[in-house]
């Protein structure tokens, strides 16, 4: 993968397949990327995490309104309803997919009806309550009034791997990242929730970008092995053309044409900080059923949790590859 990628970049008029940006922004990369999220023990429990900390916000509030900017295909809030449910908690919910028209990954966006169908179902037999309402604005124009927020509500705000994927200002000096953060802290938000690979793949300059690549991804193929011993699984050559189609754009591309630009978790409080955001702690409850999932039987041993400064990591043999944090 990284051998392709360094010769896209020595003579882009050569490209691979994989290396092409708008292979990013196709339904089999969206469908890829779900994938990964429920195969891989490092994604699927920084999602849980994330979802416990929603809960835990919101445990004594009757009414629960989800906020999220990258739904994708609502395997993330399935959970979070199914969590609900196990709970015996039944708030009335309401989601709001929130879709900027100039964010690139949005161009999938048509497929959001069929995913608020599916969720308001499975609600129903999870005897939920559920609101689904799609907004499509520009993020300047993101406010309570075009979010229909109510002041009984208890606002929860989700970026599960989007934040990295919006230009900084190293990019752009309109900083679409910083101004998305700070209409979202304007919200007034009771909790916000921000999982994102461990990477210092942003503003690093290219060799160490690169070498921070290989062992990102290389750790993540090794625990891909772990999770799906069998390399003629369909499923398995889907999740690593998604992760090879990464790979290449965090390594080939600069400026603009770089979409995939993560950062490490230091990076992420300094910039929230500067939004006027405080970390919250993730409270021992949602420490405690992560730690108890990866101790299922499902999961080999390789995988590893960390956590530090009230943050949980999820890792392969040492190396984090997933974090996952509350905000307030």
């Amino acid at each position: 993968m990284m051998v392709d990628a360094l010769a896209a970049r020595i003579n882009p008029r050569a490209l691979a397949p994989v290396s092409k940006i708008s292979d990013i922004f196709t339904s089999e990369h969206l469908t890829s990327s779900q994938m990964l999220y429920e195969s891989s023990p490092c994604f699927k429990l920084a999602l849980m995490a994330a979802n416990l900390a929603i809960l835990d916000a919101t445990k004594d509030q009757s009414m629960i309104h989800i906020v999220d900017f990258d739904i994708g295909q609502g395997l993330q809030l399935a959970s979070f309803l199914h969590s609900l449910a196990e709970r015996k908690l039944h708030p009335s919910v309401k989601i709001t997919a929130f879709c900027d028209p100039t964010f690139r990954f949005n161009s999938l966006a048509g497929n959001l009806n069929l995913v608020g169908n599916r969720l308001a179902k499975l609600a129903e037999e999870l005897c939920i309550g559920l609101r689904f309402s799609i907004v499509n604005r520009r993020t300047t124009e993101l406010d309570r009034a075009a979010l229909d927020c109510k002041a009984e509500e208890a606002l929860a705000v989700n970026f599960a791997f989007l934040l990295s994927r919006i230009a900084d200002e190293s990019v752009s000096p309109a900083n679409p990242r910083d101004e998305l953060l700070r209409r979202v802290k304007a919200l007034g938000p009771k909790v916000v929730t921000l999982v994102e690979q461990e990477m210092n793949g942003n503003t690093s300059p290219f060799a160490a970008r690169f070498a921070e690549a290989c062992a990102h991804y290389g750790a993540l193929l090794e625990s891909m092995e772990a999770v799906m011993a069998s390399r003629a699984s369909n499923e398995r050559a889907r999740i690593e053309a998604g992760l090879a189609r990464k790979s290449c754009n965090s390594v080939v591309w600069e400026g603009a044409q770089r979409v995939e630009r993560p950062e490490v978790y230091g990076k992420w409080k300094a910039r929230l900080g500067m939004a006027g955001f405080k970390p919250v702690q993730l409270g021992p409850e949602v420490v405690e059923n992560v730690s108890l999932r990866l101790a299922s039987p499902v999961n080999k041993p390789g995988f590893m949790l960390k956590e530090e400064d009230g943050r949980v990591g999820c890792g392969w043999m040492g190396r984090i590859i997933t974090v996952a944090s509350a905000w307030h």
